[in-house]
């Protein structure tokens, strides 16, 4: 009798056995499961590093319909010349700043010979109402551009603005 009963007692600790072997061999798998996961996860947020630039960018345009239509949306150099002016042209919540070079005397000039202006010209001078793409036209919308030289607004117009090597101006979309 009292083999029988060793024999039992054994079978239980066999089958206690191969139930702790079989639970660590099920927390081992999980283990490299979840590892595996994270590991992944992390190459996932790798490679939506640019997708999350981009889609940055269009919440911006989203939210500020403005730069929909923007020439340039990063700083940029253009132009060729001994001068150079920065240009920092501001719309509602960005900005962007154009490094000019230019061998011309007046503002005007300057802005138009890259193309980064446009308007209708006067007595007065270049009426301004397109700077990079956007588009800002009193008789429509009430919104005009502002010019200013390092932050404060000039009274003069663009074409009676002398430039010096190194200045810096503000064409600013104001409404």
């Amino acid at each position: 009798m009292f083999l029988f009963i060793d024999d039992i007692i054994s079978m239980k600790e066999g089958r206690k056995m191969k139930k702790r072997i079989l639970s660590m061999l099920i927390a081992a798998i999980m283990c490299c499961v979840l590892s595996m996961s994270l590991c992944a996860c992390e190459k996932e947020q790798v490679a939506t590093k640019d997708e999350a630039t981009i889609a940055t960018q269009a919440l911006t345009e989203a939210i500020d319909p403005l730069w929909e239509n923007a020439t340039y949306k990063e700083d940029t150099t253009l132009g060729q010349g001994k001068v150079a002016i920065d240009v920092e042209v501001e719309a509602g919540e960005k900005s962007v700043t154009f490094t000019i070079n230019t061998d011309a005397t007046n503002l005007e000039d300057a802005l138009t010979s890259v193309s980064l202006v446009e308007g209708e010209t006067s007595e007065f001078g270049l009426y301004i109402k397109k700077v990079n793409g956007i588009v800002a036209d009193y008789d429509t919308d009430k919104a005009y551009w502002s010019i200013n030289k390092d932050g404060e607004y000039l009274v003069s117009g663009a074409a009676d603005t002398a430039i010096a090597n190194g200045e810096h101006y503000e064409l600013v979309y104001t409404k």
